[in-house]
């Protein structure tokens, strides 16, 4: 008899772990994107290379998981909905792809995936900013530009603020692209200005 009630303590855990896995909701996964090639008009290429060196983000949103903001002193961290690769690693690709796009120059690369040769130019950015409450996204980031040739390294802010079509997190993360894109302008303005070549077109503000 002790053997059967063993037995049927068991079955009825087994039945309530599966129940349990069975009612946990399915994790969702979520990728930033680079400029969709119709928004470039990039003129004279660019004539100099360029390297993506690594981002700096507040280790509060430097995790797998969405973070979003509740109020000024409450977040939330979003356990199924997550990031699909490091923010560290997805941020220079996509922003190195951007500046491709933007200035007409495939001579971009960016970190770990250095080019065989030192680039002319390498940027760095670090953002103080990186956060979302509601269907608004916001981009606080200060960006370097140092020479190769040497001289003083020459910087910029980007504060960008995003508004998402809902709070859905897919377009939460659609935000996040074109705001990254928007920082990605506002460098290739710089670069336009003070590294040759024709100015490229600011970015829209609203």
């Amino acid at each position: 008899m002790r053997s059967s009630a063993r037995n049927t303590v068991a079955c009825w855990l087994s039945a309530l772990l599966l129940a349990g896995c069975a009612a946990s909701p399915e994790a969702q996964f979520y990728t930033l994107a680079p400029l969709p090639s119709t928004d470039n008009n990039p003129g004279i290429p660019f004539p100099h290379s360029l390297e993506v060196r690594p981002v700096t983000l507040p280790e509060l949103v430097d995790r797998p998981q969405l973070v979003v903001g509740i109020d000024a002193h409450q977040v939330r961290l979003l356990e199924n909905h997550r990031w699909a690769e490091p923010l560290k690693s997805a941020i220079p690709r996509i922003m190195a792809d951007n500046l491709s796009r933007i200035l007409g120059t495939d001579r971009v690369s960016w970190y770990p995936r250095a080019a065989p040769a030192p680039a002319d130019y390498r940027i760095t950015v670090d953002f103080q900013r990186f956060e979302s409450s509601g269907s608004l996204v916001i981009l606080d980031a200060l960006w370097t530009v140092r020479s190769a040739a040497g001289g003083a390294p020459q910087t910029g802010r980007s504060l960008v603020r995003e508004t998402s079509v809902s709070a859905d997190h897919g377009a939460i993360a659609s935000a996040y692209s074109r705001a990254l894109a928007a920082v990605s302008r506002d460098i290739a303005v710089h670069l336009r200005r003070n590294a040759g070549g024709p100015p490229a077109p600011p970015r829209q503000t609203l």
